[in-house]
């Protein structure tokens, strides 16, 4: 090989190199990474994927969603469901008897649309009872589904593995849902800012990194729906009914692990028990304040001193309790689980 085609290889090496670790410094940067199993992760999911509780009036579940059109028996009356709008007819309907026993059934086949945007048909009844059966059970938080992301956005993957960069351009929810969904922990992902974001008053919004896009995702389950508190009691109902476990603690990075396992007891004396490697007790208490919720936790060893706090509820169900601070340098995460 002569001194030219020498020169120009390692030029060659050297650009590509250093291509790839500029792409790499990328993926690393935290403003940018999105984290396996995190909070904006979850978040993403579910502005992405598709709503398949808009429909639950027939069919009763957060599976998946009844393709339209379809045509349906509610209480031996026939309704053809053409669109969307057609739901408040089959409510009206399941509504004029308060007291009777609704049912709906279908004029086979139907299609089904999951939260994949996948759709499968369905020829009988039996078909779908067993689709229901391997539903597996849901966590209660569904579809944000008033507000959007504008498309097309571009995502950075590094693979660990095999040392892969790939920039993948997101055209549609149905492409982000299906990434998000498949991902592993060897992958790296990475959005690249800034991106455009519509919430639901309809305002068009530029998000530059990822806190601010947890921010604005945050706030639209308020909008969006129910689940997300409101002064009342429920939560402080739902905390003392059973045992809970702690399924997801963030503090500078993730440390589920160092509590895993402590059983918490919330009484309605406003007293907590931790139960674990050791015993800890605490006081809790349950406020509403400026339009938000708070949890607010004082343990009386230093063994759980850092979940002293008051934390702001994010939005609950009766099986789990998602809290968040933050009041310092960055964000802090605590999730309850019913045991």
């Amino acid at each position: 090989m002569n001194s030219f085609k020498k020169i120009m290889l390692l030029l060659s090496i050297l650009i590509f190199a250093s291509c790839q670790e500029e792409e790499f410094q990328l993926i690393e940067d935290n403003s940018a990474n999105l984290s396996f199993g995190s909070p904006l992760n979850d978040l993403l999911l579910r502005v992405s994927q598709h709503d398949t509780s808009i429909d639950n009036v027939i069919d009763g579940t957060d599976c998946f969603s009844i393709v339209l059109p379809v045509t349906i028996f509610v209480n031996g009356q026939q309704i053809v469901v053409e669109t969307a709008a057609d739901y408040e007819l089959v409510q009206q309907v399941i509504d004029e008897f308060p007291t009777d026993d609704d049912v709906v059934s279908y004029v086979f086949p139907i299609q089904v649309q999951f939260e994949n945007f996948s759709i499968q048909q369905v020829d009988d009844l039996q078909s779908l009872t067993s689709i229901l059966q391997s539903c597996g059970s849901d966590d209660g938080f569904g579809a944000i589904n008033c507000v959007s992301i504008g498309f097309p956005i571009m995502i950075n993957i590094y693979n660990e593995t095999n040392q892969q960069v790939n920039s993948v351009v997101i055209y549609s929810n149905a492409q982000l849902y299906n990434l998000l969904a498949s991902w592993t922990l060897s992958d790296y992902l990475a959005i690249e800012y800034p991106i455009t974001f519509t919430n639901a008053a309809g305002q068009n919004i530029t998000i530059t990194n990822n806190s601010s896009f947890e921010d604005v995702l945050q706030d639209a389950i308020d909008d969006c729906n129910d689940n997300s508190g409101g002064g009342g009691n429920t939560l402080a109902t739902i905390l003392v009914d059973g045992t809970w476990y702690m399924s997801y603690y963030f503090h500078n990075e993730e440390e589920t692990a160092l509590y895993a396992s402590y059983t918490f007891t919330f009484n309605v004396n406003g007293l907590v028990q931790a139960t674990g490697s050791q015993t800890v007790n605490g006081v809790w208490s349950y406020y509403f304040e400026n339009n938000e919720d708070y949890l607010e936790l004082d343990f009386e060893s230093g063994t759980l001193s850092d979940l002293d706090d008051d934390w702001e509820v994010i939005e609950f169900t009766s099986n789990q309790i998602r809290l968040k601070d933050g009041s310092g340098d960055s964000t802090d995460y605590l999730y309850f689980t019913k045991n």
